[in-house]
């Protein structure tokens, strides 16, 4: 605990909490409407942006913030068109994103040390101008996707439905590609452009094994998100992991001892069942 008494590392917590819990806040949206990889897409986008940042001599995190954001709208508004499918307008989003931002870092005078840092994350250099960016759009989202809870699950739950009842669908879907965006680059120093969608997605799908309702799945996402992030930082510390891999990989801890203790729990359901109401012995058949 000693490393926390830096400011640096006072930091880096606290920026992981705050992605800890806004990642996983709008994630069970994705994961609600099947797009879990959307982070992925954006978050290849973003290093376009951050490429293009480099290149220009300008902030990489708020050109990624812009890059990422148009990159996410035109997304949705080609699968609101119907002109193409989900699936592979996420793929234009892996190759187009990935290619743009190789290229645009190539032309650029930037280390491989700084890609990297985007890349996969590195918390220790985040400074106070960053914590302070992190925070205030990491809280703006976590309040946002609280607050509209009740459109955002009826828009990803059946859009059909959500516009029946009056709902301004199109504008919610622009909204959550929106927060897909922002979240992908606030947590680009923090768990890194590759990684972000991991933390968007893992402890959502942890909660879904031992939760039923939309709520109690936030609200146990959430808690995982912020425990994986904050072990992920400690973790790091002591041992001199990258902070990023470190976060990703106990949330899939998380998920695997959930996921091994749920199984064990079912089955000595089933075995106590099997105890308490043996199957009824067979008649015996008399012949006569």
């Amino acid at each position: 605990m000693e490393l926390f008494q830096y400011p640096y590392m006072q930091r880096a917590l606290i920026g992981a909490l705050v992605i800890g819990l806004a990642a996983p806040a709008l994630g069970i949206y994705l994961v609600q409407r099947k797009l879990a990889l959307i982070g992925d897409g954006v978050g290849h986008v973003a290093l376009t942006g951050v490429g293009a940042g480099l290149l220009l001599n300008r902030s990489p995190v708020l050109v990624a913030v812009v890059v990422a954001t148009l990159g996410a709208i035109a997304i949705e508004l080609v699968r609101a068109r119907g002109r193409t499918s989900g699936d592979l307008a996420l793929a234009l989003l892996f190759y187009g994103g990935i290619a743009g931002g190789v290229t645009l870092v190539g032309l650029s005078d930037a280390t491989s040390a700084k890609l990297t840092a985007y890349l996969f994350g590195s918390l220790v250099t985040i400074s106070p101008g960053d914590l302070a960016t992190i925070v205030v759009l990491g809280v703006v989202l976590l309040v946002t996707m609280l607050a509209l809870r009740p459109a955002l699950f009826a828009v990803c739950h059946d859009e059909e439905y959500a516009r029946v009842a009056g709902l301004p669908v199109q504008a919610l879907n622009m909204l959550l590609a929106v927060a897909t965006a922002v979240t992908v680059t606030i947590a680009m120093q923090a768990v890194g452009v590759l990684l972000i969608s991991a933390l968007m997605v893992v402890p959502v799908a942890t909660a879904q094994q031992v939760t039923r309702g939309f709520r109690s799945t936030m609200a146990a996402a959430m808690a995982l998100g912020l425990f994986a992030a904050g072990s992920g930082v400690w973790v790091a510390a002591n041992a001199d992991t990258a902070p990023g891999a470190s976060v990703v990989l106990l949330a899939i801890a998380s998920f695997l001892v959930v996921a091994v203790a749920g199984a064990g729990w079912r089955a000595l359901r089933r075995h106590r069942a099997h105890t308490d109401h043996p199957a009824a012995e067979p008649h015996e058949v008399v012949l006569r």
